[in-house]
């Protein structure tokens, strides 16, 4: 249950940082879980485990944290396509 709960929330997160950037609608569900996973883990590691926590990930750090990369890879892609 708990990798299921750490795939909700980290696709929350991805979402979030989605619409944040305004890139989340052209990415598909599969890959904002992915960028919040890895978002998270990026954020948790530059920026701290501060502030309010779910599912073992803070979420301030995390949400900053996959805002970055989907940032990068939407830079990425649109560069390369």
């Amino acid at each position: 249950m708990g990798l299921i709960w750490t795939l909700i929330v980290g696709g929350l997160i991805g979402l979030i940082a989605g619409a944040l950037t305004k890139e989340g609608s052209s990415m598909g569900w599969i890959a904002n879980i992915v960028a919040g996973l890895i978002g998270s883990w990026l954020g948790q590691a530059l920026f701290g485990t501060w502030g309010p926590s779910l599912a073992g990930m803070a979420l301030i750090p995390s949400i900053i944290g996959a805002v970055i990369v989907v940032a990068v890879t939407s830079f990425m892609l649109r560069k390369i396509g």
